[in-house]
């Protein structure tokens, strides 16, 4: 059974780039940076144990929306979740890029 996403309005300084986030409820990553901490199990629970980095892998597009796709660096957890209108373009722009190169090279991370 898939729990209810929980909002939280939490600030907090990014562990990547040490930059101030102001959270709205909905923040679960720097728009900064685009990175995130394994916090949760489910959206806004808390629950996760292993507090780890979660580095952006890639976006993904589909039906409008861009999602970003982050990886754990200390469990490997994948997770996707929304953009934000807050969020660098040009991050997301340049993550969308390298990751495509990675692609057509063969090296895709996940």
């Amino acid at each position: 059974m898939t729990k209810r996403f929980q909002r939280r309005i939490e600030d907090f300084a990014c562990g990547n780039c040490g930059r101030a986030v102001e959270g709205d409820g909905y923040t679960n990553h720097c728009p900064h940076c685009l990175w995130s901490r394994h916090v949760d199990v489910n959206p806004g629970d808390r629950a996760a144990e292993c507090g780890g980095s979660m580095r952006p892998l890639r976006v993904e597009t589909g039906g409008g929306a861009w999602t970003l796709v982050h990886e754990c660096t200390s469990c490997r957890t994948v997770r996707r979740c929304k953009t934000a209108p807050a969020d660098d373009r040009d991050a997301l722009l340049e993550l969308a890029r390298a990751a495509a190169a990675e692609t057509v090279s063969g090296r895709r991370r996940t």
